[in-house]
């Protein structure tokens, strides 16, 4: 397992983070994973045992059982919680009264204490948006999290699922007031999903923010299960939620030089699009969540993986984006400014 400091903060993240979206399966969440407590604690420890220090949740996942099946695990087995970097997440409708949503200060400081009793910690090392909301001003959300790191029940702060200039917008108010800053961003991105390399990875290398990758599998659809002739088995995840939006044409593209690349190598498709993620500079972890152990020791062993010149080219050139405006006239102007 390597480690990679968390943007630009000293913290030291495993390369790989243990996601828990599959645990629980209450309510919406059921249809992504069912696991009950037992194959949580063994998922949790082998992803220990295996140097994962990284715990992903949310407070919607399994609305709330989630964070209270990782809190037990945690505590079952015996783990150190100093060893661990757990993160969770508020925004997501946690009720049916009007606000009970949101990242109000006042959602966001009651989700704090609910998500701390579930987890059954006294701190949160990050706790990040889920995505944005236009109901609230930035300056809000942001003082209000800042309250958090200065009392002491979170560490550091982080975003998910927002727009560039959502991001460079919160991270200005943040240098303004100075109010604590987002150190990391959560987000879809995958070798048949590279949308974010247009305006968002230039940002987090610009602005030494971190990149912790979700669904790096594109919802299973480049889990080894499909193919351009391959229909993945009846009951698997993108057969009963098709979820990430994926250009499927091109994703087959690329199915197509992954199935016997993985051949060649002695590994699966799943470990190929894995590596391929933590081969590229600007992510920092990415996250794995897994319904068997054997497809978490799977997922685990990508990060084996290693890649020729030829290969990551050849990969490069099937997964590329289309030249869109103003990055194809950018790359033009900027061309005679290179050392």
């Amino acid at each position: 397992m390597k480690y990679k400091m968390l943007g630009n903060t000293g913290l030291l993240v495993s390369d790989l983070c243990l996601g828990t979206m599959t645990f629980g399966g209450k309510g919406f969440w059921n249809v992504i994973g069912q696991l009950d407590q037992g194959m949580v604690n063994d998922l949790v420890k082998q992803s220990v045992e295996a140097g994962i220090n990284f715990i992903d949740t949310a407070n919607v996942y399994s609305e709330g059982v989630s964070e209270e099946m990782t809190g037990k695990a945690i505590r079952e087995l015996g783990l150190n919680r100093e060893e661990l970097v757990i993160a969770t997440k508020v925004r997501g409708k946690m009720g049916s009264l009007p606000n009970q949503i949101g990242l109000t200060r006042k959602h966001i400081m009651e989700q704090v204490e609910a998500s701390l009793k579930r987890l059954n910690v006294d701190y949160i090392d990050l706790y990040q948006i889920h995505s944005y909301d236009p109901m609230t001003p930035l300056e809000e959300t942001l003082r209000a999290l800042d309250s958090l790191v200065q009392s002491g029940k979170v560490r550091y702060i982080g975003c998910s699922n927002v727009a560039a200039w959502q991001l460079m917008k919160a991270l200005s108010i943040s240098e303004y007031k100075g109010l604590a800053k987002f150190v990391s961003l959560q987000a879809y991105y995958t070798i048949a999903g590279r949308d974010l390399e247009r305006e968002i990875v230039p940002l987090l290398q610009d602005q030494k923010v971190g990149l912790m990758v979700w669904s790096p599998l594109a919802g299973g659809l480049l889990s080894g299960k499909y193919g351009r002739t391959i229909e993945g088995a009846d009951g698997s995840r993108r057969s009963t939620f098709d979820f990430p939006p994926v250009n499927k044409d091109k994703a087959y593209d690329i199915l197509d030089i992954l199935h016997p690349m993985a051949k060649e190598k002695g590994v699966s498709v799943a470990q190929l699009s894995l590596a391929w993620l933590l081969h590229q500079p600007v992510v920092t972890s990415v996250i794995i969540g897994a319904k068997t152990l054997d497809q978490l020791n799977d997922n685990i062993a990508s990060g084996n993986v290693q890649f020729s010149a030829d290969e990551l080219q050849k990969l490069d050139e099937v997964s590329r984006l289309s030249p869109e405006y103003p990055g194809w006239m950018l790359d033009r102007t900027g061309a005679d400014r290179k050392i």
